[in-house]
């Protein structure tokens, strides 16, 4: 028996070849290990998504209009410079139009502007991208839909029965198993088995969960296992095969497209009347190519309809494409600073509702960043009987706090247009208590900038961040866990000596 079929007939049952054997064994466990990377990332993103924001205008119509246009253009120049027939120039270009959802999850995850509005925008384009995927990749034989995939549109029936799921797991070990559960199995496989796309099921059965109570907590338990995980992605990426001089330059050369990508995004998304900001922002985070591009180059190999030269040099660019689009998505606000004067001259007229400024009424008294301890300062501020303002960058606790009494208005502190429609003259301080502390950073910056004199006090976690937030412009910045700690000795001083507290009240009265 010749070596190439011994090779190939015991690789994975024996270890004649045991070097073949463990690098085959090995790739294997590493798609794997990747795989189950993406869904978990796209089920947390799903945690934070909320379905009824993918059926509007500015999400399915940029999706659609910015895949018909990149086909308008660089069709032609596929066949006719490239030599490629109409169908595969065709395939190709739509695949390539689409952004990378790992990579576009993880920045705006990483910057914690998944839920701000440019975020549910970009993510909202991506599962329109998603669905499509699955039409093209149906025609080449990849996954094709069952007609038991109708049954999908059921879904929604099981949210109660997954809320109730969600509350018997408790905190700890079997909440992990539960979200594996849903993102692997019932997502990933599921969808897959239907011949419809695991990445989309993972982000549906998150959405499903989006509205509980424990979406944050669930989100945060799966964090670490996630981050480990995903890892296997972009190692398996850069495994993709050894580039030539030649490709890499083609590659490199294909990569200067990315920046026209996201000019493209930019422009119709303004069409649909959105601030040159949220355009800017959303439009930053799709300029990627997408992982399923190589999918649909691998289809394309195997049906002899593309050389392996092409596959090699599509897996450069998709992972320059993820270094690229990474990168500049850390500069995305100073970025957008340094371009606010062109930019803002493309705006329409007329506004997005989600995108309009805001007016903080008669309130003394402004919150920034409404979580736990947001929450605590407004319940303090409000019970003393003060007028107390709340902004948030998350339309569902916006929509909680509204519904429990709270006068909470969406607003994100990193877009620096807010502070510029915001009147803050009756406002004699603000309190800034947003997790991210280059948030506060920037708001304190902004704040000063536009010229408020009022005191600025901030929350802070570390002593880098205070002394960065204080050198923005805050008067003031604690610390949450020695503010905790004292919150914490003052009850129990109270409940331990009830007296003094009565006696304290009594002279404090007779003092007024």
């Amino acid at each position: 028996m010749p070596l190439a079929e011994l090779t190939h007939s015991h690789r994975l049952s024996s270890c004649w070849i045991p070097s073949q054997c463990s690098r085959v064994r090995g790739g294997i466990v590493l798609a794997e290990i990747a795989h189950i990377g993406v869904l978990l990332l796209l089920f947390t993103v799903g945690l934070k998504l909320r379905l009824k924001n993918i059926f509007r205008p500015e999400v399915w119509g940029t999706g659609l209009m910015q895949i018909v246009v990149t086909c308008l253009l660089f069709v032609p120049i596929m066949i006719y410079l490239l030599g490629l027939t109409w169908p595969v120039a065709l395939a190709m270009t739509i695949a390539f139009s689409f952004s990378s959802t790992v990579v576009a999850a993880k920045v705006l995850e990483e910057k914690r502007e998944l839920v701000a509005f440019h975020g549910r925008v970009a993510i909202g384009i991506l599962i329109i991208q998603d669905i499509i995927a699955v039409a093209l990749l149906s025609i080449f034989g990849q996954h094709t839909p069952s007609i038991w995939g109708l049954c999908l549109f059921a879904l929604p029936l099981l949210r109660p029965v997954l809320h109730r799921l969600a509350d018997f797991s408790g905190h700890d070990e079997l909440l992990v198993l539960f979200g594996l559960m849903l993102a692997v199995f019932a997502g990933g496989l599921g969808f897959e088995s239907l011949g419809l796309s695991p990445e989309l099921g993972a982000i549906v059965f998150g959405s499903l969960l989006a509205d509980h109570a424990k979406a944050k907590e669930l989100a945060g338990v799966l964090w670490g296992l996630k981050e480990v995980m995903l890892a296997g992605f972009f190692l398996e990426i850069g495994m993709a095969g050894i580039p030539t001089l030649e490709t890499l330059g083609a590659a490199l050369l294909l990569t200067l497209v990315l920046p026209l990508k996201g000019a493209l995004f930019f422009f119709l998304l303004l069409a649909f009347r959105l601030r040159a900001r949220s355009a800017f922002l959303a439009g930053l985070s799709l300029a990627s190519f997408s992982e399923f591009g190589l999918i649909v180059a691998q289809l394309m190999t195997r049906q002899g309809l593309l050389s392996t030269d092409w596959l090699v040099m599509l897996a450069v660019t998709v992972a320059l494409s993820f270094l690229f689009a990474s990168s500049f998505y850390r500069l995305a606000h100073r970025l957008y600073e340094w371009l606010e004067s062109r930019l803002i001259k493309f705006e329409t007229h007329r506004r997005h509702p989600d995108d309009e400024p805001i007016s903080l009424g008669n309130a003394h008294f402004l919150v920034m960043g409404m979580g736990k301890v947001g929450t605590g300062a407004y319940a303090f501020l409000s019970h003393r009987g003060e007028r107390v303002a709340g902004l948030d960058s998350d339309p569902a606790k916006v929509e909680q706090h509204r519904h429990d009494g709270r006068r909470v208005l969406y607003a994100d502190a990193e877009d620096p247009g807010l502070w510029q429609h915001l009147a803050l003259a009756g406002i004699r301080a603000v309190l800034l208590a947003m997790p991210d502390p280059e948030a506060n950073r920037i708001g304190a910056e902004q704040l000063r900038k536009h010229g408020y004199q009022g005191l600025i006090c901030a929350t802070s976690r570390f002593e880098d961040d205070a002394k960065a937030t204080q050198m923005a412009g805050a008067d003031l910045t604690l610390n949450i866990f020695h503010e905790a700690g004292v919150g914490f000795a003052e009850n129990v001083w109270e409940a331990v000596y009830p007296e003094k507290l009565t006696s304290s009240l009594g002279s404090n009265v007779d003092q007024e």
